[in-house]
This record gives C-alpha cells, sequence and structure tokens, in this order.
C-alpha cells in the first residue's frame, strides 16, 4: 500500500471526493473521528513523530464544514443513547473526541467547535483534575531524547535503569518508544523518578508548566487542569476517561491497569460531578489493547470504550473497542474524507486479503 498511497493521496481521493462518491458509497452507521489537538499559533513543530497528531486550526475548520456539509455530525449524548438502546442515530452519524487534555483544546480547538455549534467528547488523564499543570511523560522524555548529546548513555533510579546510544533522529525514536513501552510496566511513582533523573542528565529545553515557557509551546505540551476542565464542560463539551497517567496499558499488569482505568473514572467524575461513561485506550493501537483491557475497562463502569485505529461507518463494532478515524497533520482533506467515510479502511483490508 506505501507505493501507491501517494497516488491515493493526490489523484484517487481527490478524485473520488469531488465527484461525491465517499459520501454516497459509505455504509449506514456511525464513524468516529478521533483529534489529539490543534497546533496553537507560533509554535514550531520539533519532530513529525511528536508533532504529527496536531491538526491546523485551518485544517480543523475545513474538516468541520465538511462533515457538516454533508454528514450528520451527533453529539456524544447522542452517542451514549444510541449505545444504550434509547435512541437511533442519523444515517451517516459523525461523531468528534479528542485525546490526551492538551491545553490547545480549551485555547485553539474550543473556539472552532463553539464557531461551527458543534460538540466533543474529550478524554483527559488523571493529571487534569489537578490544579497544576503537568506534561504528558513520554512527551517530556521524547523532547529530552531528541535532545540529547550523541553518543552511549545510562540512566538509573531506584528501580529502573536505561541504557542504549543516541544517533540520527529515526534512531532516537526507536529508542524513546523502547523506553515508553518499558516504562509502561511500571507505576506511576517509578516513571516519575525516572523523569526526575532525565532531567538531571539531560536538562530540559522547555518547561511548558514554566510560566516563563513561551505561550505557544505552553498550549502545545500544557495538559489542562480542573478549572479548564469546568469550563469545557460548562462550554457544552463532555468528558471521558484516559487513563490517570497514559501508560500502554496492554504492558501493564492486571492490578496496575485497573488502577489506571477505574482510578481515573473515579477522579474525574469527582471534579465534574457527572458520569463518565466513555474510556479511550493509552496509544489505542492493536498492541496496546489486548482482552485483557476490554474487560478492565468494562469492569471498571464504562459504558463504551474507544480504540484509536478501525474507523469508519459501522454499527456492529463491540463496544468496548469502537473503532475511531485517527486524524493526522499530513491528512489532506479528502484523505480526511476517505478515512471517515471508510473507504480508506476498506482498501486496506482488500489489499491485505490480497497479499494473503
Amino acid at each position: 500500500m506505501r507505493f501507491v498511497s501517494p497516488a491515493l493521496k493526490h489523484v484517487v481521493y481527490p478524485a473520488l471526493a469531488r465527484t461525491g462518491w465517499l459520501r454516497r458509497s459509505a455504509p449506514q452507521g456511525v464513524s468516529v473521528v478521533t483529534y489529539h489537538g490543534v497546533q496553537p499559533e507560533g509554535y514550531q513543530p520539533l519532530d513529525s513523530a511528536l508533532d504529527g497528531n496536531l491538526v491546523s486550526a485551518n485544517m480543523f475548520r475545513r474538516q468541520l464544514s465538511l462533515l457538516k456539509a454533508n454528514y450528520d455530525v451527533i453529539s456524544p449524548e447522542d452517542m451514549r443513547a444510541w449505545l444504550q438502546g434509547t435512541s437511533k442515530l442519523p444515517t451517516r452519524a459523525v461523531l468528534l473526541t479528542c485525546d490526551d487534555g492538551l491545553l490547545n483544546v480549551l485555547t485553539d480547538m474550543l473556539p472552532i467547535l463553539l464557531e461551527e455549534g458543534l460538540k466533543c467528547l474529550l478524554f483527559v488523564t488523571g493529571a487534569s483534575v489537578a490544579d497544576v499543570p503537568t506534561v504528558l511523560w513520554y512527551e517530556e522524555l521524547f523532547v529530552a531524547m531528541l535532545h540529547a548529546p550523541a553518543g552511549k548513555f545510562r540512566i538509573s533510579a531506584t528501580t529502573f535503569a536505561l541504557e542504549g546510544e543516541f544517533a540520527g533522529p529515526v534512531q532516537r525514536r526507536g529508542v524513546w518508544w523502547r523506553a515508553v513501552q518499558r516504562l509502561s510496566q511500571e507505576n506511576a511513582a517509578t516513571r516519575t523518578e525516572f523523569l526526575s533523573a532525565v532531567r538531571q542528565t539531560w536538562p530540559a529545553r522547555l518547561r511548558p508548566e514554566d510560566e516563563s515557557c513561551p505561550v505557544p509551546q505552553q498550549r502545545r505540551f500544557r495538559l489542562l487542569t480542573r478549572v479548564q476542565l469546568v469550563q469545557l464542560q460548562t462550554s457544552g463539551m463532555t468528558m471521558g476517561a484516559h487513563t490517570l497517567t497514559h501508560p500502554i496499558l496492554s504492558r501493564q499488569s492486571a492490578e496496575l491497569a485497573r488502577h489506571e482505568t477505574a482510578d481515573s473514572r473515579s477522579a474525574l467524575e469527582s471534579v465534574l460531578a457527572r458520569p463518565a461513561w466513555a474510556f479511550a485506550y493509552p496509544f489505542g493501537d492493536a498492541a496496546a489493547v489486548n482482552p485483557q483491557t476490554l474487560t478492565i475497562a468494562r469492569d471498571a463502569g464504562f459504558e463504551a470504550a474507544f480504540l484509536n485505529y478501525g474507523g469508519g461507518f459501522a454499527t456492529d463494532f463491540n463496544h468496548f473497542a469502537i473503532p475511531r478515524v485517527h486524524v493526522t497533520s499530513s491528512m489532506e482533506l479528502a484523505e480526511f474524507e476517505a478515512h471517515v467515510a471508510g473507504f480508506h479502511a476498506r482498501l486496506q483490508r482488500s489489499a491485505r486479503k490480497e497479499s494473503t
């Protein structure tokens, strides 16, 4: 598929979108779209692997306009009612969601949603029920490793140590991802202690939690706080849980995964005084979610849980493995619609069958 993707992106998808074939060929059902934020004005991306999930404000507006013109964008509560069996959905319904709870959801995404009169299901971590802004641990680690000096390294905490060697950007991404996988096996206290050792070894290039940090970087990296969650809820948005600290749940013991999942729900409900009925799996790809994590989300009292792949119009999905279209900054408008309509996923499935 990678050899034909440029043709799909620049020729096939635009042609199908112009004729309206993508929306006409889409099956009935609901298509769930997931964002990770809007790139703040003035922010200079550091690395495509780090910032590739953030869409521009202009593209976000264009995508919402396309959805409003050609599909039926529903609210999170419409989705909940349908999952409960108390309401029907339009023929081709689209639900907007957003993961992680970055500050730019409030500063850059919310104004556009309000302008368009749309609502979004926002998945936030336990860090956002606090009063002091923090950052995602794996993003802090990425930035530290991106700027670390080349050569071999070893960093040790009390119960966790990491060693390796840094060369070019691609190799650094590999070292980082292996570290994320290993650190996800540990509890939050161990990760915090290890990051403290990282800061001592490689002085931070950016500290978004610091008020002296440039505003675009604050909006890019900071997580929402308790007051800001309430503000979003008052603005008509719905909050869902995204674990306490955003580990890869499939890498954790059952005990740690239950703690991360169930306690994120109770923490969110204690702040917002509303049921946290929806859950999104951190990272959310096939490797991050296994049968155990699906069971844990159900047992934690959630009514639905969302993946981060496999999206397109459907109705016959497991309520604890709801597929979503993962929107990235590299998606052009026609490509976006091909994903929403499910054509891209159908094409991939067909290609996999032909190759086997």
